[in-house]
């Protein structure tokens, strides 16, 4: 079966053709003197910027890090200073990722690092203090170099080398930096053994600046992997540099396009995925050191060749000067014993470091090629991280989240012969091979009706051929540092511990805050009353089991990590992670949102954390940036792909953009641009198709049935996003956000119509004649709640702010005001206390106390099996232990993915909104 073909689609008229003149849109939307408005007045104060985590810089190069600014502070042009507790200047680069449709700035990036000292600093309106050392970018032919003032880095545009040196000073520090995929063709699924490897090598087919300093330089770099004419699994990485760094970032992202078909002849199996650097070695063999990390603080240190531990001794100062990776005294001045007996010690120039589970590693080494490995410890979790070098000069390297998104390993070669070779694998060539195949063999599920009765017994949405990783993504994150000699214990900790952690910089929950982002639907953490602090305490609790069921349950692996589980099943006490659509959330019901705000509003590190590795993996995994469903996401499952439902509800920017505009990371801002046109997919794929009514429709570019629940709430997050960070399609973005919502408002029943014919070529939907009652649990719960209090503050459209109004007003009244209202009531609904929010939500806007009681009142009321109701949640955990599970724990069986994620929302959002009307 061959690769599923590239999408083909009709494109979108040109921008000329849409229905909203852009010439009225530019008009409208103009710069204006922001910093003639009030709230530019008030808008000098400073920002508190803060480390995210204890500890500073760190042995990091530097941070980047995102500030909001309330609506008409700055003008476009403002430049910001930064500076420490005490006054000092820092360094610091500034651009705009985000800006309000008055011009003025809404979000602002800022790379910093040179003179970043202590916990505090402050970022004020001003002239940026210049780096001592500015980095700078050079381009010559097929090369482009990077230069910190302490590092050179010559980058390929083209060619298998995506890193051709790194030099400090005049030493090379490392060279050929490249990429390297082990490919199987079949796997052995018995107990012997005949699968053959081949090896392809990243081919770069082009590299581009992307920043150029004076404080932070970014260049990317794509290519596929090569072998003979197959090139395949197409790269993408970003390197990044700071101004008076001796280390450089790199962001390597691939994207499987392989091939896996049961029963297919030669599949596409990883079996090793690495990157690979080869490292000079210029110093005597006793002058060469080896530093590996084991867990938190732990080190392997030794020499290649050691001199410790000897029959005969050198002397005690040569001794201590190896093991601190100094340069020994000439060996004219040792024990002549050993001097005359240096050719007769081993030289070790192999090491491997494998961690083929989350719980543990092995570490070995050995002489050479076609000699034994001995077994030189291990433990339980690795940091990831190493040094091969000596008293000349060397290379520290570490791989992130390198436990966590096992099988990993690290692979030292030939560190006795003139130049080391270092891999740092991301997929371990020890483990098994990457086995993407879907699970099962559709149990004889052809046909719709059968497929439809699978899903009602185990939830899974199962359709031939749908369940394929064919173009889905990961990214992972490397750190590499070219030391001018081996580095002392301490720095290497510090550079082992910026691995793990890269210390992140952020504004503070009351400064964001006040700038009324994200549709103000969050404030900072108030314990005031004892009902608030009731609220928060649940709101901890849920974080905290969560976060403690990833550890307990080990919810780790490449393509795994940052995902948690859907629902529990109480009598195995264990979570359905091999039921059907009960397993893997895949962001089903917004975990994701109620994530971020919950880091937005406290600014805890943890709940950034994990927020951040569930972005790189929903952002990812769960979505598809290749093929036919390029812009789709797959509901959750067994497997992250397997599930047939593809569709925009996962694949949102809207899950994405908080953690975009916090880091300026740019591979999620690639991500969002590219869902820009993701309204083309429903040419291509009918996300109702089995259940749809009329039998008789077919996709047309004219007339596409797309909702205005959880299909338009993306649609809007990926275009409001576009046109705010003013990206390449942005004017095109801001008319199909325009146009839908005044073609939403103008149906009979605005929202509460459910869903309408959409026109590719004008982007508007069409007003339908007779209206219709066609309300979804699902449809606000996939970010159409937080899109529509963003648009609805930027876009002066009053029919659509009543049209979503009058949804927010109904969902939850009785079904006689339903009734009343629309003719007909919206049937039987659940999902009663996430919605709660939407009464909070109207009852500011309205200025209702009613519809803020009522808010309360259904946000802690009983609604069968739905939430977590006030009086009925027991808040506890009970312990558990063998033979019931495999390890003991806790489990609150009561508590569902589905339900933390809507409580946790709703409660944020309640609070922010009508936390003055909440019952003590």
């Amino acid at each position: 079966m061959p690769p599923i073909a590239r999408r083909n689609l009709l494109k979108a008229a040109a921008v000329t053709g849409a229905a909203i003149p852009f010439s009225w849109l530019l008009a409208k939307n103009a710069p204006q003197a922001a910093a003639d408005s009030p709230a530019a007045k008030s808008a000098d104060e400073p920002v508190d910027i803060t480390w995210l985590e204890d500890g500073g810089l760190g042995a990091a190069a530097g941070s980047t890090f995102g500030v909001p600014w309330p609506k008409g502070a700055h003008p476009g042009d403002r430049t910001f200073a930064l500076t420490t507790a005490d006054g000092k200047e820092v360094p610091v680069q500034t651009w705009a990722t985000a800006h309000w449709p008055d011009g003025s700035l809404k979000w602002t990036a800022h790379a910093a690092g040179e003179g970043l000292t202590g916990d505090a600093h402050k970022l004020t309106t001003g002239t940026p203090a210049a780096p001592a050392k500015k980095v700078t970018v050079a381009e010559s032919g097929g090369r482009i170099t990077v230069d910190t003032g302490v590092i050179r880095a010559v980058i390929g545009k083209d060619g298998e080398k995506l890193v051709h040196s790194v030099t400090r000073g005049s030493t090379e520090i490392a060279r050929d930096g490249r990429l390297v995929l082990l490919r199987q063709g079949d796997l052995d699924d018995g107990d012997h053994g005949s699968a053959a490897w081949e090896r392809f090598d990243g081919e770069v087919s082009g590299a581009k600046v992307e920043q150029r300093g004076p404080v932070r330089a970014v260049v990317r770099i794509d290519g596929k992997h090569r072998k003979g004419r197959r090139a395949w699994l197409p790269f993408s990485v970003r390197l990044y540099f700071y101004a008076g760094a001796d280390s450089f970032r790199m962001v390597h992202t691939i994207t499987y396009d392989g091939d896996q078909t049961a029963g297919h002849e030669s599949g596409d199996f990883i079996r090793g995925l690495g990157v690979r650097f080869s490292v000079p070695m210029r110093d005597q063999a006793y002058d060469r050191h080896i530093r590996i990390a084991g867990e938190g603080k732990g080190f392997l240190t030794e020499a290649v060749k050691g001199i410790t531990g000897l029959r005969r001794d050198p002397g005690a100062n040569v001794r201590a000067a190896q093991v601190k990776g100094e340069k020994l005294p000439d060996p004219a001045t040792w024990d002549q014993r050993v001097t005359s007996r240096l050719h007769l010690i081993p030289t070790w120039g192999d090491y491997t470091l494998s961690q083929l589970s989350a719980d543990g590693f092995t570490l070995r080494k050995r002489t050479k090629p076609g000699h034994g490995w001995i077994a030189a410890g291990g433990g339980g979790r690795a940091s990831g991280f190493g040094y091969v070098g000596g008293v000349s000069g060397g290379l520290s390297f570490g791989l992130r989240d390198f436990w966590e998104k096992f099988p990993a390993q690290l692979d030292i070669r030939g560190a006795a012969g003139d130049a080391a070779e270092v891999t740092l694998w991301l997929w371990s060539p020890e483990a098994h091979p990457m086995d993407l195949r879907f699970y099962h063999d559709g149990m004889g599920q052809d046909t719709f009706p059968e497929q439809l009765e699978g899903l009602e017994i185990t939830y899974e949405d199962y359709e031939p051929a749908f369940g394929t990783p064919y173009g889905i993504a990961r990214t992972s994150e490397l750190t590499f540092w070219a030391n001018a000699a081996t580095p002392d214990a301490d720095t290497l900790v510090r550079q082992a511990a910026a691995v793990r952690t890269p210390p992140q910089l952020a504004a503070g929950p009351a400064d964001i805050a006040r700038a009324k982002v994200f549709g103000g639907l969050f404030a900072p953490v108030d314990r005031s009353t004892p009902a608030k602090a009731r609220i928060e305490d649940r709101l901890d609790f849920l974080f905290d089991y969560h976060k403690g069921q990833v550890e307990q349950r080990r919810w780790y692996g490449f393509w795994d990590y940052g995902d948690i589980m859907h629902t529990y099943d109480a009598d195995r006490h264990q979570w359905r992670y091999d039921v059907g659509g009960y397993a893997w959330d895949n962001s089903e019901l917004s975990p994701d949102l109620w994530l971020w705000l919950a880091y937005l509003r406290s600014g805890r590190s943890d709940i950034f954390r994990f927020a951040e590795s569930m972005t790189r993996h929903t952002a990812e995994v769960d979505a598809y940036h290749l093929g036919e469903w390029a812009g789709l996401g797959t509901r959750h499952g067994v497997q992250h792909f397997a599930d047939s439902a593809k569709q925009q509800r996962i694949s949102t920017a809207l899950y994405r953009r908080y953690y975009y505009f916090l880091t300026a990371d740019e591979r999620i801002g690639d991500i969002m641009h590219a869902l820009v046109d993701s309204d083309e997919t429903f040419l291509v794929l009918d996300p109702l198709r089995k259940v749809r009514e009329d039998p008789d429709y077919e996709p047309d570019p004219h007339a596409l049935s797309i909702g205005f629940g959880t299909d338009w709430s993306g649609l809007a997050g990926a275009w409001l996003t576009e046109w705010e960070r003013r990206g390449p399609k942005a004017k095109k973005a801001e008319a199909r956000l325009r146009s839908t919502m005044e073609t939403i408002a103008a149906q009979p029943n605005g929202f509460v119509q459910g869903s309408g014919l959409y026109d590719l070529d004008t982007g508007t939907y069409a007003i339908e004649q007779e209206p219709k009652v066609s309300v979804s649990h699902l449809s606000a719960v996939f970010g159409l709640v937080e899109v529509c209090a963003e648009v609805i503050e930027l876009i002066d459209l009053p029919k659509f702010k009543e049209a979503w109004l009058d949804y927010c007003r109904y969902f939850n009244a009785t079904k006689a005001e339903q009734k009343a209202r629309y003719g007909t009531d919206f049937g039987s609904l659940i999902l009663v206390q996430g919605h709660s929010r939407l009464d909070a939500y109207a009852a500011v806007q309205l200025e209702d106390d009613k519809l803020a009681a009522r808010a309360w009142q259904k946000f802690t009321e009983h609604h069968e099996g739905d939430g977590y109701p006030d009086a009925t949640t027991s808040w506890k955990t009970v312990e558990l232990e063998g033979p019931q599970v495999l390890e003991p724990g806790v489990e609150a069986a009561w508590v569902s993915t589905n339900a933390t994620a809507q409580y946790g929302l709703a409660a944020i959002q309640n609070l922010a909104l009508v936390g003055d009307k909440l019952p003590d």
